[in-house]
């Protein structure tokens, strides 16, 4: 008989050092039920199969973090019952690295500085946009690739990554195989801003490696990222992790949950005197655990199985909140 605690193992594509994954969430925005669901869920499984797990808050990408907005963030995972084993470790505190890395991009003509701006390119662009925040880059936009000497980008330019031609395929744990064609779809992306800091797709494969990182488990929003941040890797020879990534969580409309569907943010739930094993138990029902109960961060821990997630998204229904908001 199948043992719901019996989680299958991730493939290792590190040698040596122990399996590591990172809880990495951002300040630049409050963290809600959808947050939620996937730091326990990656939490969890961290644990059951004895994952090393580093804390990594990545304040590099949005607007400027408000004053308390980090260690708020740390006191509701730890509120929810996790633990890790190394950090908070600060993204923004040690730039280095990833300056390193586009040194190494630039001198070996990966790179280049780019000052057309975000119309210039939408006008010249024929491919649609693959996301919110995304223009696709044509070809005819790259300059002649040449070694150059990396420089910060100044609020005139910003660095791209130039694409190349191909598809990316990488098996995901749990959304299967994937393949994208980056140099078609979105082409060349800014690894280096304007506002002198590294792209989030830089940053999150610099600081994976260098916190050696092998098992990556997030939303499936991020499945083109992933595509991206691996053809990063090739291109400074850095290791691939594993990645897991998991259905979003999203309101009765089927957008991805968000304001719109009213305030999901844990901190405001913790406020109104909800306890966290009723957030832990409504996110267990999402992850096919039974009908909703509260339930602790160790119990989900011990009852969690990947294989009965459900592989379409979730939706959190008027019949979720009630059921959350029933102290």
């Amino acid at each position: 008989m199948h043992d719901p605690r019996d989680t299958p193992a991730f493939p290792n594509p590190h040698s040596p050092g122990p399996p590591t994954t990172r809880l990495a969430p951002s300040p630049t925005g409050a963290l809600h039920l959808g947050n939620a669901r996937t730091f326990l869920v990656n939490w969890a499984v961290a644990r059951k199969l004895a994952w090393r797990i580093v804390l990594r808050i990545e304040d590099i990408d949005g607007p400027r973090v408000k004053p308390g907005a980090i260690e708020l963030t740390i006191d509701l995972l730890r509120w929810l019952g996790m633990d890790w084993d190394c950090g908070p470790f600060i993204q923004s505190h040690n730039l280095d690295p990833c300056r390193d890395a586009m040194r190494k991009l630039a001198g070996a003509a990966l790179a280049y500085p780019c000052e057309l701006t975000r119309s210039q390119i939408e006008a010249a662009a024929s491919a649609p946009q693959e996301g919110s925040h995304d223009i696709a880059f044509p070809a005819s936009l790259r300059p002649t690739l040449v070694p150059r000497e990396f420089a910060p980008a100044d609020e005139a330019s910003s660095w791209r990554f130039a694409t190349p031609p191909g598809v990316i395929e990488f098996d995901d744990h749990f959304a299967r195989h994937q393949r994208h064609d980056l140099a078609a779809s979105i082409g060349d992306f800014v690894v280096w801003t304007r506002q002198e800091q590294p792209s989030y797709q830089l940053a999150v494969v610099v600081d994976d490696a260098r916190q050696g990182v092998t098992h990556v488990v997030r939303g499936d929003d991020l499945l083109n990222s992933a595509a991206r941040q691996i053809a990063l890797q090739r291109a400074l020879t850095l290791p691939t992790p594993t990645y897991c990534h998991l259905p979003l969580v999203k309101g009765p409309d089927g957008r991805r949950l968000a304001k719109r569907h009213g305030d999901t943010r844990l901190d405001t739930y913790r406020a109104r005197g909800i306890p966290a094993e009723r957030v832990v138990g409504l996110v267990a029902s999402w992850c096919g655990l039974g009908p909703r109960a509260p339930m602790s961060a160790s119990e989900f821990r011990q009852r969690l199985d990947l294989d009965r997630i459900p592989r379409t998204a979730v939706t959190f229904t008027p019949e979720d909140e009630q059921w959350l908001l029933s102290t």
